[in-house]
């Protein structure tokens, strides 16, 4: 006999697997980032890494408002491969947050490797102590993930660790291009082997990975990379068996696939703060994904990150530079900013600038942080080179040889050479 109740129950199941899966996907958080901070005293960290935490934080709050049911972090909690006890004791108060409203899986990226092959991630703890409801994703496999509102099909793949991909294969003569190509065939078939296990699921797919996909628009994660990069192609992850595609490691949020039908959102999430100016112009987030079998709706929500802000002026035929960058100064919002300022000169219209008026006035404005004033004096470029803020070592190494007067075909050469030290030391650490 069909009840009343039994009819509701059979109603409500029927909804409960037909509405869609509410999941969050967010990366790169790098806690432990200092720069431009200074100490916070009702925390005792740098106030850089309370910022970071705060957009965790709203995150959360969000989460709860939205009743997520699921949350893909893809890679890289902290900024150093051997966190202090602090910073991970920060980021275990939110993970524990968010496992207390529905499943978390943390891809382990290359900023959550270990120093050594036989050490610990620095995200390694939470499977070690069973953390209920967090999976640590280590490995390249498949799991059935159930949530609330349904089950989910997740599929994780690290950080490519060349040592383990390249486990089995003769190496010996190869060059680096070499050896990157055939690192790049064996990730490309392990995802083919991922999306092949997926596929033998009726239910919503996800796959999570940690590397740099080709096309992608890269940042300031370059600034800060640990290890050298293998570039995956977009056809390997772009592809119908998959309902969307949460990425982490590139710090600038976007769409691989967007506009192109038939193929699943290839997303980036981009990181939740910003690290520096690379990321000025950047919007900082993580994205709300409607998830369904053959269908994924998402949106990127933005999250309240410190405004970084360059203020440029060209003050070379300025009769009165000081008031004049005054006078720009006082046409922008600047309340906890953190602000830099490139002026151009001569060495006439330099000598007429008063920096204690400049700084004296960015502080009555509220700026959180003065980053610098650069001061760009037409002269030889033998007498100067550009100030280092904002530069790379190999752009710096460049302005050096730029400077000595090194011959182009030479100096492209030297690059290039220092390029390989760099990246072969990079994959020793």
């Amino acid at each position: 006999m069909v009840t009343f109740a039994s009819l509701a129950f059979s109603i409500l199941k029927a909804q409960t697997m037909t509405e869609p899966i509410r999941m969050l996907h967010f990366a790169d958080t790098h806690i432990g980032v200092e720069n431009y901070g200074k100490t916070d005293p009702q925390t005792g960290l740098s106030s850089r890494v309370v910022d970071f935490l705060r957009r965790m934080d709203e995150m959360i709050e969000y989460a709860r408002a939205e009743d997520i049911d699921l949350f893909i972090f893809a890679g890289d909690a902290f900024k150093t491969r051997s966190p202090n006890p602090t910073y991970q004791r920060e980021f275990a108060h939110r993970i524990r947050d968010l496992a207390e409203l529905g499943p978390v899986i943390l891809l382990v990226g290359n900023h959550d490797l270990p120093p050594t092959v036989k050490k610990a991630s620095s995200i390694e703890i939470y499977e070690t102590l069973a953390v209920p409801n967090v999976w640590v994703a280590q490995d390249y496999e498949t799991r059935v993930v159930a949530t609330k509102r349904g089950e989910v099909v997740v599929a994780t793949a690290p950080y490519p660790v060349r040592a383990r991909l390249l486990e089995d294969a003769d190496t010996a003569g190869m060059t680096i291009a070499e050896t990157d190509a055939q690192l790049q065939r064996e990730l490309t078939a392990i995802l083919e082997d991922l999306a092949v296990e997926a596929d033998e699921h009726d239910m919503p797919r996800v796959l999570t990975g940690h590397f740099t996909v080709d096309g992608a628009v890269v940042g300031s994660e370059r600034a800060i990379m640990l290890g050298r990069d293998i570039v995956v192609m977009r056809s390997a992850v772009a592809d119908p068996r998959w309902d969307y595609v949460a990425l982490g490691h590139i710090h600038k949020h976007q769409d691989l696939t967007k506009g192109r039908k038939g193929l699943p959102p290839v997303v980036y999430s981009g990181s939740m703060e910003r690290i520096d100016f690379g990321e000025e112009g950047d919007a900082k987030g993580f994205c709300h994904v409607e998830l369904q079998r053959g269908k994924a709706l998402w949106d990127f929500v933005q999250v309240d990150a410190r405004r970084f802000v360059t203020l440029r002026a060209d003050l070379r035929t300025s009769t009165q530079p000081t008031e004049d960058m005054l006078t720009l100064i006082n046409k922008h919002q600047l309340k906890n900013t953190v602000v830099r300022i490139i002026m151009q000169l001569t060495p006439e219209t330099e000598s007429h600038l008063n920096e204690a008026l400049l700084r004296d006035a960015l502080r009555r404005a509220g700026v959180y942080h003065i980053a610098g004033l650069r001061k760009d004096v037409e002269q030889s470029r033998r007498q100067r080179l550009p100030s280092p803020e904002g530069l790379t070592n190999m752009e710096l190494l460049e302005h050096y040889f730029i400077a000595k007067e090194v011959p182009t075909p030479r100096r492209k050469a030297l690059l290039a050479t220092a390029q390989q030290i760099m990246d072969e030391v990079a994959e020793q650490e």
